[in-house]
Protein backbone atom coordinates (compact mmCIF):
# COMPACT_ATOMS: atom_id res chain seq x y z
CA UNK A 1 0.00 0.00 0.00
CA UNK A 2 1.34 3.41 -0.94
CA UNK A 3 1.81 6.03 1.77
CA UNK A 4 -0.96 8.20 0.28
CA UNK A 5 -3.41 5.29 0.37
CA UNK A 6 -2.33 4.42 3.91
CA UNK A 7 -2.92 7.99 5.10
CA UNK A 8 -6.31 8.07 3.39
CA UNK A 9 -7.27 4.84 5.13
CA UNK A 10 -6.18 6.18 8.53
CA UNK A 11 -8.13 9.39 7.89
CA UNK A 12 -11.22 7.40 6.96
CA UNK A 13 -10.91 5.29 10.14
CA UNK A 14 -10.80 8.43 12.28
CA UNK A 15 -13.84 9.81 10.41
CA UNK A 16 -15.77 6.62 11.19
CA UNK A 17 -14.67 6.63 14.85
CA UNK A 18 -16.03 10.18 15.12
CA UNK A 19 -19.49 8.84 14.22
CA UNK A 20 -19.57 6.48 17.23
CA UNK A 21 -21.04 7.86 20.43
CA UNK A 22 -21.33 6.70 23.99
CA UNK A 23 -25.15 6.93 24.22
CA UNK A 24 -24.85 8.48 27.67
CA UNK A 25 -22.52 11.30 26.53
CA UNK A 26 -23.28 13.58 23.55
CA UNK A 27 -19.67 13.50 22.27
CA UNK A 28 -18.07 10.98 19.92
CA UNK A 29 -15.64 8.42 21.32
CA UNK A 30 -12.68 9.85 19.40
CA UNK A 31 -13.05 13.34 20.87
CA UNK A 32 -13.77 11.83 24.28
CA UNK A 33 -10.26 10.38 24.15
CA UNK A 34 -11.40 6.76 24.28
CA UNK A 35 -9.25 5.77 21.30
CA UNK A 36 -5.68 5.17 22.42
CA UNK A 37 -4.20 3.78 19.20
CA UNK A 38 -5.11 2.70 15.68
CA UNK A 39 -2.72 0.38 13.84
CA UNK A 40 -3.14 -0.73 10.24
CA UNK A 41 -0.82 -3.56 9.24
CA UNK A 42 0.44 -4.42 5.76
CA UNK A 43 -2.58 -6.59 5.02
CA UNK A 44 -5.02 -3.80 6.00
CA UNK A 45 -6.03 -5.46 9.23
CA UNK A 46 -6.90 -2.80 11.79
CA UNK A 47 -6.22 -3.02 15.52
CA UNK A 48 -7.87 -0.37 17.67
CA UNK A 49 -6.76 0.02 21.26
CA UNK A 50 -9.42 1.81 23.22
CA UNK A 51 -11.01 2.23 26.60
CA UNK A 52 -14.36 3.24 28.04
CA UNK A 53 -15.23 6.04 30.43
CA UNK A 54 -15.81 3.41 33.13
CA UNK A 55 -14.91 -0.32 33.29
CA UNK A 56 -18.50 -1.22 34.18
CA UNK A 57 -20.07 0.77 31.33
CA UNK A 58 -23.48 -0.82 30.71
CA UNK A 59 -23.31 0.03 27.00
CA UNK A 60 -19.81 -1.34 26.38
CA UNK A 61 -21.00 -4.09 24.02
CA UNK A 62 -22.95 -1.57 21.92
CA UNK A 63 -20.01 0.82 21.64
CA UNK A 64 -17.54 -1.92 20.72
CA UNK A 65 -19.97 -3.35 18.16
CA UNK A 66 -20.46 0.10 16.58
CA UNK A 67 -16.69 0.64 16.33
CA UNK A 68 -16.09 -2.77 14.77
CA UNK A 69 -18.99 -2.56 12.32
CA UNK A 70 -18.17 0.99 11.32
CA UNK A 71 -14.50 0.34 10.58
CA UNK A 72 -15.32 -2.94 8.78
CA UNK A 73 -17.41 -0.97 6.27
CA UNK A 74 -14.38 1.00 5.08
CA UNK A 75 -13.15 -0.05 1.67
CA UNK A 76 -9.89 -2.05 1.79
CA UNK A 77 -10.16 -2.90 5.51
CA UNK A 78 -9.69 -6.66 5.77
CA UNK A 79 -10.42 -7.19 9.47
CA UNK A 80 -10.88 -5.28 12.71
CA UNK A 81 -9.65 -6.25 16.16
CA UNK A 82 -10.52 -4.18 19.22
CA UNK A 83 -8.15 -4.26 22.14
CA UNK A 84 -10.15 -2.98 25.13
CA UNK A 85 -7.89 -1.72 27.92
CA UNK A 86 -8.35 0.13 31.18
CA UNK A 87 -4.74 1.12 31.74
CA UNK A 88 -4.18 3.96 31.60
CA UNK A 89 -7.61 4.73 33.00
CA UNK A 90 -9.65 7.27 31.08
CA UNK A 91 -9.95 10.77 32.48
CA UNK A 92 -11.47 13.99 31.19
CA UNK A 93 -7.91 15.22 30.52
CA UNK A 94 -7.92 12.91 27.48
CA UNK A 95 -10.79 14.78 25.84
CA UNK A 96 -10.24 17.15 22.93
CA UNK A 97 -10.89 20.84 23.37
CA UNK A 98 -14.00 20.44 21.20
CA UNK A 99 -15.37 17.77 23.53
CA UNK A 100 -14.68 19.89 26.60
CA UNK A 101 -16.50 22.82 24.99
CA UNK A 102 -19.43 20.61 23.98
CA UNK A 103 -19.84 19.39 27.54
CA UNK A 104 -19.39 22.86 29.03
CA UNK A 105 -16.17 21.93 30.81
CA UNK A 106 -14.12 24.78 29.31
Amino acid sequence: MEMKDFLQLETRIVEVLKTVYDPEIPVNIYDLGLIYDVVVDGSNSVTITMTLTAPNCPLADDILRDVKRGVETIENVKSVFINLVFDPPWSKNMMTEEALLELGLL
